[in-house]
């Protein structure tokens, strides 16, 4: 349904650093099949939510192409943008912030329904919407005010107002990060449910690998703007590839796991001294990595496939 070939993203440097350029997404590619749920897995400031502005058309990549439905589109071309955003449809992290407090609910789920010419009887189908979220008996919320639900209602009415679109693809960043952990699992089998019955492509963005492990039939794990790992979720969390997938298993609650065992050092991407243009000559793990060799940091290591699609690109596996 979607599918990202080799997108790139730069941006321009400021201040002291003007004239230079900061890599945000290095040769990402992913694609979104029908009824699947595909995670993308990455710390903060991996490049995550930069590749999903331009999966929804929302920022332009530096190189790359987007194909919807096997067709080549562009946020330029305003025809593009109008059947791309009703197919398309970003479910955003924070609900507090994702919905206009001023108005009911009846009027943020109405927008989206004449925006796109969804027919039938409009408090119908905005009930029906309501419903389909698990928001029960969907009349008790047509005239709440945002500020009158919980956390879980109000990603909930998001949700069903990314459906009121009518859309092909579900795209969530880090959609239930800010809710309770006793609704998290709720809304991560709403999703699924809408996946299963009504056959939606997903992209799960999240730097939680164990909930990915739960829900994606396919995860991708990215570091420093490049995808390191990629294959079915139970492969690459059974038998990670690359060093970095393997701290990020480590570094989740896991009660089955040998307590002797050690977990790879955490550091904060974001505070580490390595410029990330030249992390990306070789491979942007090299600086963190317990097995690196003089030659992960001269150049990028080659994709390895293994079994049943699941590929990494790590000099370890190169013989």
């Amino acid at each position: 349904m979607l599918e990202a070939v080799d997108i790139t993203k730069r941006m321009p440097l400021h201040g002291r650093r003007h004239g230079q350029w900061f890599t945000a997404v290095d040769s990402a590619s992913l694609t979104l099949e029908a009824g699947k749920v595909v995670a993308l897995v990455g710390e903060s400031g991996s490049g995550k939510s930069t590749l999903a502005r331009i999966l929804t058309l929302g920022d332009e990549p530096s190189a790359g192409t987007i194909r919807l439905a096997g067709r080549e589109v562009s946020g330029r071309r305003r025809a593009d943008r109008q059947a791309h955003f009703g197919q398309v449809q970003l479910i955003m992290q924070d609900p507090f912030a994702s919905l206009n407090q001023l108005h009911k609910v009846r009027y943020i789920l109405s927008r989206p329904l004449r925006n796109f010419g969804v027919a039938g009887d409009l408090r119908q189908r905005i009930i029906e919407l309501l419903e389909r979220v698990n928001l029960t008996p969907g009349e008790q919320y047509l005239d709440k005010y945002p500020h009158e639900l919980s956390g879980g209602q109000w990603q909930r009415v998001a949700i069903a107002r990314a459906l009121a679109a009518g859309p092909a693809v579900l795209i969530g960043d880090e959609p239930v990060s800010m809710l309770d952990v006793s609704i998290r699992l709720d809304v991560l089998r709403l999703f699924a449910d809408l996946c299963a019955q009504d056959g939606l492509a997903m992209l799960y963005i999240t730097h939680d690998i164990a909930s990915a492990r739960y829900f994606a039939d396919e995860i991708n794990v990215i570091y420093a703007a490049r995808m390191v790992e990629g294959g079915p979720a139970e492969e690459v969390t059974q038998r990670p590839r690359h060093p970095y997938t393997q701290l990020l298993l480590e570094s989740s609650p896991d009660p089955d796991r040998d307590s002797e065992r050690t977990a790879l050092p955490i550091v904060d991407a974001a505070n580490e001294s390595v410029d990330r243009e030249q992390e990306l000559a070789g491979c942007p793990f090299a600086a963190r990595c317990p097995h690196a060799m003089p030659v992960c940091t001269e150049k990028p290591p080659p994709r390895t496939t293994f079994t049943d699609g699941h590929w990494s690109r790590c000099w370890l596996h190169e013989e």
